[in-house]
């Protein structure tokens, strides 16, 4: 297994109205190449998020951002270096978390939410603190369905303020 030293270059995507943290692990190779969080074509965050929060598909980076962001949800992810093979969550070591104050004194989060097994037992173990568990939406994780995604992910609406 080929590991390669790789640094968080996504800033985060948070303002004032903020009020969910959604932290992933790390940014895929192409979420890298394209720049912003859940880029691969395969990954159904983006479909989920935006059926949950009853809002059209973002069909870019652009879109994305301002979907979260005037919905009140922040993005980031739980590391800001390590070691890892691919893009595999499981071979990631060496790992060294964000610093998530920088959201949590910009805005008044009221839940925080990890994707994936990984992300969830990082934020754990760097915050001491709980997370509300999201299964991952990467492609490569077929064993929950689209509808049992979309009900998990629908948990994060009753954090959000009121659509007005």
């Amino acid at each position: 297994m080929k590991y390669e030293k790789v640094y968080h270059t996504l800033p985060p995507v948070y303002d004032e109205r903020s009020r969910v943290l959604v932290l992933g692990s790390l940014p895929s190779p192409k979420s890298r190449e394209t720049g912003f969080y859940y880029g691969h074509p395969q990954n159904r965050f983006w479909r989920v998020l935006s059926d949950v929060l009853g809002e059209p598909f973002p069909a870019n980076n652009d879109e994305r951002r301002d979907m979260a962001l005037r919905r009140g949800i922040a993005l980031w992810d739980v590391i800001a270096e390590c070691e890892i093979a691919g893009a595999s969550d499981a071979s990631i070591r060496s790992a060294v978390p964000n610093d998530f104050s920088v959201i949590t004194r910009a805005c008044d989060v009221h839940a925080v939410f990890t994707v994936g097994r990984t992300a969830t037992a990082l934020y754990e173990k760097f915050t001491g603190e709980r997370s509300i568990y999201l299964p991952s939406p990467s492609g490569a994780n077929r064993a929950v369905s689209y509808e049992r995604m979309r009900d998990a992910y629908s948990v994060i609406t009753g954090y959000l303020d009121p659509v007005i």
